[in-house]
């Protein structure tokens, strides 16, 4: 069977400012949690959500033994050996 891929990167950078008297991390970042524990899994369920609109792709999340709270990769296939 011939396969072709493409990869593409969508990288979301987070950054939390304090001001000039901040003397550490007293919060536990609380800011890293916040993505962690409500906008990360908001944007995945929203992605999966629209990649559903396209039954032709199939998509999946794809571990490549990174840790999930530094890489997502979806995987994504549209299987053209079964067409008539």
């Amino acid at each position: 069977m011939w396969s072709e891929d493409k990869s593409f990167v969508f990288r979301i950078s987070l950054e939390a400012q304090f001001p000039d008297d901040y003397d550490g991390p007293h919060d536990e970042r609380a800011w890293l949690r916040e993505w962690e524990t409500q906008i990360k899994p908001v944007l995945i369920k929203n992605l999966f959500d629209t990649l559903r609109d396209y039954p032709a792709w199939k998509s999946h999340v794809r571990n490549r033994g990174i840790s999930p709270t530094d890489e997502i990769e979806v995987a994504m296939v549209r299987d053209f050996s079964s067409a008539s």
